[in-house]
This record gives C-alpha cells, sequence and structure tokens, in this order.
C-alpha cells in the first residue's frame, strides 16, 4: 500500500489540463450564458432551482392529470398542479419552491416526494435540502473525512480485486496496488489527494480512459450534487465545485440540471493505457463507522477478457511496484 497521490513508479510525468480548457480539446471553456458559481451556500436557491427542475420534467400524463390541450407556457406541471398533487394550498407550494422550507412538516415533504414522483436518491436530497434550512449554521457544519484507518488499509490490502476508499467529494483518499494501478492517470495528480471528479472534467485523458465518458460525467456531477445537499458548509466542496464550474463548461451546464445520484452498484467501461478496454463491475459500499467514506471494489467476469486483462494489470503493477522499490533503495544507499 502506498499513500494516494504518489505514482505507482517514480518519474510519471503529469498531464493535468491546463486552466479552463474542456477535456479533450485544449480549448479554453466558456460560458454561454455567463454562468459563474457562487462560493458558499445558498440554500433558497438550491430548492428552488432543485424543485423546479423535477416540475418540469413531468409531465400531466405522467402525473395523471387530464390534459386539456392548448399552449402551456411551462414546461412539465404548472405550480397549481403540483400543489394539487400534494395537497397543499397553491400559495404555499409557490413559497417553497421560492426555497423556503422553514417549518415545513415531514408529511408535506412526503406529498412533494410523491407529487414529483422523487426517486429515493432524490428525495433524501430534498430532505437535506430542508433540513439545512431548518437548522443552525453550526449544526450544519460536519467535517468532512480525510483519512483512513489503519485497520480499513490492511483491508484494502488483503482484497485481490481493484479497491479504493474515497470521501464524498471524490478525493481518492486510499487503494490498493490494483486499484492505483487501475486509476494509475488520476493518481498522476499533482495535488492530493487525487480526486475523480477534477480527472472527469480537467484531464484531457478522461474522455478516453471512459469510452462512455458523457455518462460518467453527469454521474459525477449528480454525486457532487448529492454531497452538497448533505454537507452543504465543506469548504473543499465548495472550493471543488468552484474550480470546475470556473473551468469547464462541460461541469457548468451540468451542475445547472441539479439531477442527484449515488454510487451503488454498476458496470463501466474503461479504456486502460497499458492493457486496453476493460469492462467491470464495482460494488460502492458505505462505510458505517467512517461516515462519509466509500469501498469501491471492481471485478470482472469470470474468464472474460476483461478478467485477462485485470491478470495483465496485476502483473504490470507488481512489476512497477518492484522497480520502484529498487529505485527507492539505490537512493537510500547513494
Amino acid at each position: 500500500m502506498r499513500v494516494a497521490g504518489v505514482g505507482l513508479a517514480s518519474g510519471q510525468a503529469s498531464a493535468q489540463a491546463s486552466a479552463r480548457e474542456q477535456p479533450g480539446t485544449g480549448r479554453a471553456s466558456r460560458s454561454a450564458h455567463g454562468v459563474t458559481y457562487r462560493q458558499g451556500v445558498d440554500n433558497k436557491s438550491d430548492i428552488r432551482d432543485f424543485l423546479a427542475t423535477r416540475r418540469a420534467r413531468l409531465t400531466p400524463q405522467q402525473a395523471g392529470l387530464p390534459d386539456f390541450g392548448g399552449t402551456r407556457r411551462v414546461p412539465g406541471l404548472r405550480r397549481e398542479e403540483v400543489a394539487l398533487l400534494a395537497g397543499v394550498s397553491v400559495d404555499y407550494y409557490v413559497r417553497l419552491e421560492r426555497g423556503n422550507l422553514s417549518g415545513v412538516s415531514e408529511g408535506v415533504l412526503e406529498a412533494l416526494v410523491r407529487a414529483l414522483q422523487l426517486d429515493e436518491t432524490e428525495r433524501a436530497h430534498l430532505f437535506d435540502l430542508a433540513r439545512t434550512a431548518n437548522s443552525s449554521i453550526n449544526a450544519r457544519r460536519r467535517p468532512t473525512a480525510s483519512r483512513v484507518r489503519p485497520g480499513v488499509l490492511r483491508l484494502l490490502d488483503s482484497i485481490s480485486a481493484p479497491a479504493w476508499v474515497r470521501n464524498g467529494r471524490m478525493d481518492v483518499l486510499a487503494a490498493n496496488q490494483l486499484g492505483r494501478a487501475l486509476y494509475s492517470q488520476v493518481f498522476e495528480s499533482p495535488l492530493s489527494p487525487p480526486n475523480t471528479a477534477r480527472f472527469c472534467f480537467l484531464d484531457p485523458r478522461a474522455v478516453d480512459f471512459w469510452p462512455e465518458w458523457k455518462q460518467i460525467a453527469h454521474d459525477t456531477v449528480a454525486t457532487l450534487r448529492a454531497e452538497a445537499g448533505r454537507n452543504p458548509y465543506d469548504k473543499g466542496l465548495t472550493d471543488l465545485i468552484g474550480e470546475l464550474s470556473t473551468r469547464s463548461e462541460e461541469f457548468r451546464t451540468r451542475w445547472a440540471a441539479h439531477d442527484v445520484h449515488q454510487h451503488r452498484s454498476g458496470t463501466k467501461r474503461m479504456n486502460h493505457p497499458v492493457v486496453g478496454e476493460l469492462d467491470l463491475n464495482y460494488e460502492a459500499l458505505q462505510m458505517v463507522t467512517d461516515e462519509g467514506l466509500t469501498l469501491l471494489v471492481y471485478g470482472a467476469e469470470p474468464a472474460s477478457k476483461s478478467a485477462q486483462g485485470l491478470a495483465l494489470l496485476a502483473s504490470w503493477a507488481a512489476t512497477e511496484a518492484l522497480a520502484a522499490a529498487s529505485t527507492d533503495l539505490t537512493v537510500d544507499l547513494a
């Protein structure tokens, strides 16, 4: 095990994108709409935009309401239609959508969940926004995990598959040897700890590493959006969002959508610079003892081409680690 942020072998060159470049283009990104990220937290704006975007995506037919034809001036449902579905007055719903969740009851929040057909992650996000709106500044602040316990490090080393631990802002805090090999380009970052969101939007190699980059980009932003709801006063998180918003049009556009996402399980396709294409399943396990940390473990179907690729990657990683250890020993003896 080597501490996150150090390359597999010495002498690896950093290939970070220059400031304000879009992934894979080398061109400066500009905001077509003059959008800038507000440093800090604006809970009312987040509530307003989240409810408005959820309302806009739902048609009367999807909500089970009659459609009397004619031209609708707004996409999706009208405010009065959401109020009807939620069983509240129009004035009260307008107040909620203006960002005022002060004093809102759990029953009303659940009614909004049903009316707007929110999924589990969206429901949790709405409740997080309400919790922030109804708590003191001191109650809102909580530290973001930045260290991994020795016991977890030993657990990582005992896992034969690629595995790593990240926090809510997608900092990679620790990884086993195969996990570092799989994400070797991420670990080449000169910043510590390495961050997969920063790699996704600011490193041009990301679009080659993830053939399905658009989906990865969407999920990355939606994961950060959910974390911002849970932990809105994390300075490291707001700094990261500010950096990505300033430097990446792709990030800015997705951030404005207010989608939320939680990694649990799935499949990722990767184009590794050493072993080529890999189709890997992953499981994301929340670490109950270490709140805010997630253990991710990757695997391939037995006897598949990807399984062969992982075996080759393990051999390469072992060779790189041996070479690095030999170099370190030579330096110590010099």
